[in-house]
C-alpha cells in the first residue's frame, strides 16, 4: 500500500538535496554546458541532481523515469502501476541565464495521473508540494508553510506565458484576452502561479515533456485546478509511448 504522505515527505527532501547540488554549480565558474541531440542544453548540474534525486528515490522500489535516466522502452513502462517522473532540472535555460527561474521536479504518477507533485525553485527558495490527501502547499525559505487556497473568482485578470518559448499560436490565444497583463516565467514555476492564485490561465502552445510538467501537474491537481489538453479538453495524462506532451491549458 502506497502511503502518500511519507513518499512526499521524501521527495522533498530529494528536492532539496538536488537543489543544494545544483547551487554548489550555480554558483561555480563553469557549468559544463553540452548541447543534446533535441539542441536543448544540459549541464552539469542536470547530471548532479538527477544522481542526488534516484539516490533517495530508489530506497522506495518504484520504478524512477527521469529526464537525464536512461531510455526506458514503452513495452517496459507501459505495465508500471506506480513510478516517479523526475526532472532534475527544469528550465536549464533560465540556469544558463542566472535569472533563477527553475525548478527541480518530482511527480509521483499512478495509472497516468499525477498523484503527487514536488516542486522546488532553488535559488528562490521556493518549495512546493501537493497530494490528493494534503492539498497543496507552499514554504518560503524557513518560514511557515502555507496551504493554497483554489480561487473562486475565475475571470481572468492574468496570463501566464513561457519566458523562453512564447509561440505564435500562444500569442494568438493571449490575443483573445484583450488589456489582460501577461506575467512571463521560466520552468514549471508557471504552474505555481496558477496554484497560488496569482494567475488564472496558463496556455501552452509549443513542445513539452511530460517530465516537464508531471510534478507541477501534481501540485495543480492537489488544489483542484484542470490542466487539459488543447483543443480536446482531455486531462493531460502520462507515460504515454511518446513522452512528447500535447498542447494544453492550465487552469485555476
Amino acid at each position: 500500500m502506497i502511503n502518500i504522505k511519507k513518499l512526499t515527505s521524501l521527495a522533498k527532501e530529494a528536492s532539496l538535496a538536488a537543489g543544494k547540488a545544483i547551487l554548489e554549480i550555480y554558483n561555480s565558474a563553469d557549468f559544463g554546458v553540452e548541447i543534446k541531440g533535441d539542441n536543448s542544453p544540459l549541464t552539469k548540474a542536470d547530471q548532479a541532481a538527477h544522481q542526488v534525486i534516484v539516490k533517495y528515490l530508489e530506497e522506495t522500489g518504484l520504478p524512477i523515469l527521469s529526464e537525464e535516466g536512461k531510455d526506458i522502452p514503452y513495452k517496459v513502462r507501459k505495465d508500471w502501476e506506480y513510478f516517479w517522473m523526475v526532472d532534475p532540472l527544469d528550465g536549464t535555460k533560465e540556469f544558463i541565464k542566472k535569472n533563477g527561474e527553475f525548478t527541480v521536479n518530482i511527480a509521483l504518477i499512478h495509472q497516468g495521473k499525477p498523484i503527487m507533485g514536488v516542486v522546488y525553485a532553488p535559488v528562490l527558495e521556493w518549495l512546493y508540494w501537493g497530494n490528493q490527501e494534503e492539498g497543496a502547499w507552499k514554504q518560503e525559505g524557513n518560514e511557515n508553510p502555507i496551504q493554497l487556497k483554489k480561487q473562486e473568482d475565475t475571470e481572468v485578470k492574468t496570463i501566464v506565458a513561457s519566458r523562453s518559448h512564447l509561440s505564435p499560436e500562444t500569442q494568438e490565444f493571449i490575443d483573445q484576452y484583450p488589456g489582460v497583463e501577461v506575467i512571463s516565467m521560466g520552468s514549471s514555476l508557471k504552474f505555481m502561479l496558477i496554484a497560488e492564485g496569482k494567475s488564472q490561465i496558463y496556455p501552452r502552445f509549443a513542445p513539452t515533456m511530460e517530465w516537464d510538467t508531471a510534478a507541477a501537474q501534481g501540485v495543480i491537481l492537489a488544489n483542484k485546478g484542470m490542466v487539459l489538453q488543447f483543443p480536446s479538453k482531455i486531462e493531460l495524462g502520462y507515460n504515454k509511448e511518446n513522452l512528447l506532451n500535447p498542447w494544453f491549458i492550465v487552469y485555476n
